[in-house]
């Protein structure tokens, strides 16, 4: 299953308390406050990971919270911090809080990491509020909570052509020719329902990816048809330049055809200032069929 969006609740670790003790040994009168600071909870970082090409995994498993921070203790030691949380997903994953829609980044590169909650700071011990004029403090302070939101993950498909056309244009079909992907081909309309990816082999060992993108109709951006996710699927971003392919099941002419698929995803066009509008052959009218008679070859003497 190909899951390109997710909602996840994360939460920092909240830091651990102060602690409010005095010094205790032997021929030491009045050791003074000895009470350690509480550790700072751990933060929760979103990781890129070439390994993965879905989010599958937050499907199942929405909430995320890191590790608390230990409390203070005497003779001034300071709790352990919590470990921070790292959330696995794959490169080109784009981020925003789910609450206000703020785009919070995205992660493109391979071990990209960026924040997503931060861990609540530690509290101060009753060492730290000693004075000349104030010796024997019995003041702490609590552990803060870390930061907590709901974070909206969305999977920018990330491929070299992108078919792009109407239901039953053959798209399925074609992907299955030139690749070795094998997605749901039927007769009726909005078979495919989900992004499908194959890879198509060229010579020299070179290759490239090619998006199968779920039927779009006049007014997806507004929920008819698969609606606007499909639009947002391949309007985003490419690993270099994103060719999309519009495919018509009636002979139109290119013009036309550029002009429907912009009708039918505004607002969401431009998909990026480095994709082209390029018709595929499907979208050109026919030529005229040669005469046998003229492409017959001339006989030997």
């Amino acid at each position: 299953m190909f899951i390109d969006r997710a909602v996840v609740h994360v939460s920092g670790g909240p830091g651990g308390a102060g602690a409010s003790s005095f010094r205790r040994e032997k021929f030491v009168p009045k050791g003074g406050p000895d009470g350690g600071d509480g550790g700072a909870g751990g933060s929760v970082y979103v990781r890129a990971d070439p390994n993965l090409a879905t989010l599958l995994d937050y499907r199942y498993r929405t909430h995320w919270k890191a590790e608390r921070g230990q409390h203070g203790k005497g003779k001034n030691m300071t709790g352990r911090s919590g470990a921070d949380l790292y959330l696995p997903v794959p490169p080109g994953t784009e981020l925003r809080d789910a609450a206000t829609g703020e785009l919070l980044g995205e992660v493109v590169d391979a071990g990209e990491v960026l924040r997503v909650a931060r861990g609540g700071r530690g509290g101060r011990g009753n060492a730290r509020f000693a004075t000349p004029t104030h010796q024997s403090p019995r003041e702490w302070e609590p552990g803060e909570y870390g930061e907590e939101r709901r974070v909206e993950l969305v999977l920018k498909l990330i491929a070299d052509v992108g078919l792009l056309g109407e239901p039953n244009a053959g798209k399925s079909t074609l992907l299955s020719v030139i690749s070795a992907a094998r997605p749901k081909i039927a007769d009726y309309p909005f078979t495919t329902l989900e992004p499908h990816l194959g890879v198509v082999g060229l010579s020299d060992g070179r290759s490239f990816v090619v998006a199968d993108i779920p039927g779009i109709i006049e007014g997806a951006h507004a929920g008819r048809g698969s609606g606007s996710g499909s639009c947002s699927t391949w309007s985003a971003r490419a690993s270099s330049r994103c060719s999309c392919r519009w495919t018509a099941p009636i002979p139109r002419g290119p013009t036309s055809c550029c002009g429907a698929r912009r009708r039918r995803t505004r607002p969401s066009w431009p998909p990026s200032r480095t994709s082209s509008c390029s018709p595929s052959s499907t979208c050109s009218p026919l030529p005229a069929p040669r005469s046998p008679i003229s492409a017959r070859r001339p006989a030997h003497r």
